[in-house]
């Protein structure tokens, strides 16, 4: 096992998931807590949307410049 500055590195194709069968928990866990983590993050972002109104109408015209000025 190859050592980086005092933290012990994966074995080639080794990773953290599927080593631990506790953790790793079940499909349908893990697309609930992402559900739940998403909603989170929505209601945060439409919370300082409300909070900071220019700020979030000058990040939707930069958003909208963006997508004008890009080509598919």
């Amino acid at each position: 096992m190859a050592d980086w500055g005092g933290v012990p590195m994966p074995e080639q194709g080794q990773h953290d998931r599927g080593q631990d069968p506790e953790r790793e928990g079940t499909e349908d866990e893990r697309l609930r807590r992402r559900a739940q983590f998403l909603r989170e993050l929505r209601e945060a972002r439409e919370l300082r949307d409300r909070v900071r109104p220019r700020r979030a109408r000058a990040a939707r015209m930069r958003q909208q410049m963006r997508m004008r000025t890009f080509r598919w």
